[in-house]
């Protein structure tokens, strides 16, 4: 694998952001939360790039969560690839993703796109590979919701033709269980050989397996704040990747930051954004699409569960003043997390906040190392000069 890609680098904990191509995850009616504009994600992207974080990661979303509402906020995302491709011309360090569900584009599509974007970023691309979740989705694409385990067998054949499109220089047949291709070929390839890397999310026994064989990223949600039941989450990854697959893994997860001066305002802040101004229809209609969750747990974990997704997908809480976060980034890093792609309320005053004050922070702890840009990007209001602060897709 080449090592041009970021996400390869020498930090030890590194850093990106999550969902900049839609709404903030954070599931709040306050007038500040983030609303996607064209200035604004690249805005975003522009300020971590410059500040050295290793990733941006757009998620894929076709339809928003309240059934029967097209005009729902949480469907008004841009489409990952495309999203991908802009972000990377804009940029000159962090690696861009795109989200890619398996069963919405066909592996030849998906393998060309995920190649001209990794042109496009010099090297720099990552492929965040899902395979499908969201009934009402699939059904706009005419695809069915598979079972559960069978669905990360179509993932993997899909997978399979997609690493062979990017690297066999010759056309060649290929008949699977869910696919068919004949004659495939698909031209240019990527600059990074033999594949461009990949990040999957598995979270269940089969989900996991899937990611320790075929992920270089393993994404995790972590459920607990006991260090001892992160790190043992993190080594179950670790040990079935070496000892299955003779596979290196690297481990990241998501934490959802809310920063201020002292930890009393963030407290306050946390609770009025997500319990005095939660989007409680909005949070409601995404607990009904977890039913295949909801059928393994008590209900005070799904409580829980609720309120994680509700505070920014799921999770790890990031709360408090520089100094609390940076000690949280410090347990994380201890547990053996190699990564975290992080949210919050409002980017660009979260992301300010944050390179201000957290960065500097992680350095002197020995999280990661000072970055100095060698060429940085243009200011986005030089580019937008009026439409920095507007939600043009609101």
């Amino acid at each position: 694998m080449a090592n041009i890609n970021p996400i390869f680098g020498p930090n030890r904990l590194k850093l990106g952001i999550f969902g900049s191509n839609g709404r903030s995850p954070t599931m709040s009616l306050v007038s500040e939360l983030y609303k996607v504009s064209w200035p604004m994600a690249l805005e975003t992207a522009r300020l971590a790039d410059e500040a050295g974080f290793e990733a941006i990661v757009p998620y894929a979303r076709w339809k928003g969560y309240i059934p029967g509402e097209p005009g729902d906020p949480t469907g008004t995302v841009l489409e990952p690839f495309t999203f991908a491709a802009g972000i990377a011309q804009a940029t000159r360090h962090a690696a861009v993703f795109a989200t890619s569900h398996a069963p919405t584009v066909h592996p030849v599509m998906a393998a060309k796109m995920a190649s001209t974007v990794d042109i496009i970023s010099g090297g720099r691309f990552v492929l965040n590979v899902v395979g499908g979740w969201n009934k009402p989705e699939l059904e706009m694409f005419g695809a069915p919701l598979r079972e559960h385990d069978q669905r990360y067998e179509y993932l993997a054949e899909w997978l399979k033709i997609m690493e062979r499109l990017w690297a066999d220089p010759n056309e060649f047949d290929f008949h699977g269980e869910f696919l068919s291709i004949n004659r495939g070929s698909s031209m240019p390839k990527p600059l990074q050989q033999p594949r461009i890397p990949i990040m999957n999310a598995g979270g269940s026994d089969r989900g996991r397996s899937f990611a320790c064989e075929h992920a270089d990223m393993c994404f995790i949600i972590i459920k607990s704040e006991d260090p001892e039941k992160i790190r043992a989450e993190v080594q179950s990854y670790r040990s079935e990747a070496r000892d299955r697959f003779g596979r290196e893994i690297g481990i990241w997860t998501i934490g959802s930051v809310i920063q201020r001066d002292t930890v009393e305002e963030a407290e306050a802040y946390l609770r009025h954004v997500t319990i005095d101004q939660q989007d409680v229809r909005v949070a409601d209609a995404w607990m009904e699409l977890q039913l295949e969750h909801a059928q393994l747990m008590a209900p005070e974990k799904m409580a829980a569960f609720r309120r994680r997704f509700v505070e920014g997908a799921g999770g790890f809480p990031l709360v408090g003043t520089a100094d609390d976060i940076c000690e949280r980034f410090d347990l994380l890093a201890d547990c053996g997390i190699d990564g975290v792609l992080l949210t919050w309320v409002d980017y660009i005053d979260g992301l300010n906040r944050f390179v201000a004050d957290v960065l500097p922070q992680m350095e002197a702890a020995g999280l990661r190392a000072p970055f100095h840009p060698t060429i940085p990007s243009a200011p986005v209001a030089d580019i937008f000069p009026s439409a920095i602060r507007q939600g043009e897709f609101s």
